[in-house]
């Protein structure tokens, strides 16, 4: 099991690396790199929420398919 100070250090790397290839792969497409930053400092908010979407979408069919099987 990760200590907490491991598991911190490992998040915050995944996040910048998570940034640093969306800003690239922005500023591959726009060749802008106001474009870039934007778009890569926007889609990791727009990413969390998507995520929290899918993640009740998913419990959500969970409890329907529990109900089934308890009916």
């Amino acid at each position: 099991m990760f200590r907490f100070d491991a598991a911190l250090l490992k998040t915050g790397t995944y996040a910048l690396m998570h940034l640093v290839v969306a800003v690239a792969v922005a500023f591959a497409l726009t060749r802008n790199l106001h474009a870039a930053l934007a778009i890569g400092l926007l889609e990791p908010f727009v990413q969390t929420i998507a995520y929290t979407v899918h993640e009740r979408a998913w419990r959500r069919r969970a409890a329907r398919a529990g109900a089934r099987v308890s009916a």
